[in-house]
């Protein structure tokens, strides 16, 4: 233990997810060692953070303006909306440079157990925008990228149900199984079972 502004934050550094003690150790003498203007910078982003963070108007990422670049840029597909939990998860679709439509971001997952049910979620926003066109261009297809555990699976399961009463729509699932580079002896019996049944044909 420590005494004094140094003992505090190690104890608020080691309240951040996924830091533990001896990283918020590290962190605090880091920040001991660094030049003024440093610690203003950091002061200054975790201010705007605290003022408010701007979300899309459209999708619900975070965005420095009223409409994310994605949702703004006219180069990506109207048809295809892909679903997932949280803002960083857009970015990790984005990184695969996969994927050139558009996204849409619940704000979680389905979990009752923490009070999360589908009015705390932005299910209601994301059947209006399927069920509206933009420029006179309809969505075809929603891809559901939901996390692959207990309330990702949920909430996919409910989103299925939910856009059946729209005709001509493809509701999609991302696939889930083996990781490149892995060996079948490591894998558990869940994402091994997942891979059987999501085989394809070569």
């Amino acid at each position: 233990m420590y005494e004094g502004p140094v003992q505090d934050l190690i104890d608020e550094l080691g309240k951040l997810p996924g830091i533990g003690p001896k990283s918020a150790q590290r962190i605090a003498f880091h920040f001991l060692s660094v030049e003024p203007p440093e610690i203003e910078r950091l002061q200054n982003a975790l201010q705007k953070i605290r003022d408010g963070v701007q979300f899309c108007i459209v999708c619900g990422t975070v965005a420095d303006k009223e409409t994310c670049r994605i949702c703004s840029d006219p180069r990506r597909d109207r048809t295809m909306i892909c679903v997932v939990e949280e803002p960083k998860d857009v970015q990790a679709v984005e990184r695969t440079r996969e994927f050139r439509g558009r996204y849409h971001v619940l704000g979680g997952a389905l979990d009752p157990l923490s009070g999360i049910g589908p009015d705390q979620l932005r299910i209601r926003e994301l059947m209006t925008r399927v069920g509206n066109q933009e420029d006179g261009i309809d969505v075809t297809e929603v891809i559901i990228a939901t996390d692959p555990n207990t309330e990702g699976e949920a909430t996919a399961t409910y989103l299925v149900r939910m856009l059946r009463v729209f005709p001509g729509l493809s509701v999609t699932r991302l696939a889930s199984g083996l990781p490149m580079g892995g060996d079948l002896e490591f894998a558990d019996e869940l994402t091994l079972g997942r891979a059987l049944s999501g085989r394809r044909a070569m």
